[in-house]
Order: structure tokens, then sequence, then C-alpha cells
């Protein structure tokens, strides 16, 4: 079920399709922005929430696929569903290939945006729980010693404490009272667990 705290962002530059709109994600429940320009978006202060962007194609001065593609390039990652009245199949790949959640003509079924506008908002949501979780992993692992991290590099590519004892010249004891401790920092419960949070790491900004 989609979260009630979200809020739909909608840009576009008809009156009449800003107030359409802004009845019909309101009938479910969900808060709703609307904005005649991408700059009135940017200008506007947006809640820390889980969202999605309606975005309509063809605008007045900047087009919505310029738009997206100047959004992906400030690092955001608001997911984008893109309505038109004159869309064409290869505009269509084109904003799909960008990273569009759905790809709506007008006239179109209130359903499929609704429908569209649900996948984007969980899309959102597991973001944010995803960059929360990371940030967390980055606080634990930043607590580690320099040499517990180098362990838990070991330990985590599989090497056995035998090697990882013989590969930094110490005993296997002191390996295994240093995989505790990265054990415990990292809240792991078990080496599975500890190799996700790794990967986790791997793939997000490099932490010091």
């Amino acid at each position: 079920m989609t979260n009630k705290l979200a809020v739909v962002y909608v840009i576009d530059d008809d009156p009449s399709m800003r107030a359409a709109l802004e009845d019909l994600v309101g009938s479910i429940g969900l808060q709703v922005h609307a904005f005649a320009s991408p700059q009135e978006f940017l200008d506007s202060k947006r809640p820390e929430a889980p969202s999605c962007l309606v975005l309509d194609v063809r605008l007045p001065g900047m087009s919505g696929l310029t738009f997206q593609k100047e959004l992906a390039r400030a690092g955001s990652e608001l997911p984008i569903i893109f309505i038109t009245g004159h869309g064409d199949i290869p505009m269509s790949v084109r904003a799909m290939k960008a990273g569009a959640i759905e790809f709506l003509t007008k006239p179109f079924h209130h359903q499929d945006l609704l429908d569209a506008i649900h996948a984007a908002i969980e899309r959102d949501s597991e973001t944010r729980r995803r960059t929360v979780l990371v940030a967390e992993l980055r606080v634990r692992h930043a607590a580690l010693t320099e040499r517990e991290r180098q362990i838990m590099k070991l330990v985590v590519s599989g090497r056995a404490n035998k090697l990882i004892a013989a590969e930094l010249n110490l005993s296997e004891m002191t390996v295994k009272v240093h995989r505790g401790q990265v054990m415990r920092k990292m809240k792991a419960a078990s080496l599975p667990e500890l190799v996700r949070m790794a990967d986790r790491l791997d793939t997000s900004t490099p932490v010091a």
C-alpha cells in the first residue's frame, strides 16, 4: 500500500491539467504539489518523504526530457512519470532508458497513472531505505580500527582465519579476536550478512 505521507509533484504548464491531476491524486489520499515550470519546482521547499514527479514532456523554456537529464546530473533519484499530448515512440524510449517509470500519452486512463504513481513511490521508498542503511553502515565501518578493516576485507573475500593470519603476520587467535570485534561493531549476525554489508559499502560512496 502506498505511504499516505508520500508526495506527488506535478509539473505542467496547463492550469486545467494541474487542477485535474491534483484532484485525481488527492482522491487517493496523497499530498500533491503542482508547479507550472521546472524552475518553480526547483525553487520550492520539498518535504523529506517518499515522492515522485509527474512531468509533462512539452514545457516552455525547458522540455521535460531535458529536465530529467538535469535532475540526473544533480544526483536526484526522484522517480519520474512522463505525460504528454504529443508523444512518439523515440521520445518514450529516450525517457524510459533514462530511468522514467512510465510514459503516458494524453488522454490516459486514470488508473494507469495511479498505478505508475504507486510503483514510483514504492521505488523511492526503497531508495530512501537503502540510503539510510548505507549511512548507518558507513558509521559502523568508520568505528573499526585500521587492522579491523583489513581483516574485514579479507574475511568477506572468503579467506580463512589461518590464511589471514599468515598474510598479516599475526597469530590465528589474534585474527579471531579482531574478527569477533568486526562482527560486533558492524552488528553482523553471520558471515553472509557481513558480506552483504561489505557489498553495500562497495557500491556506495567510498568510506574513509
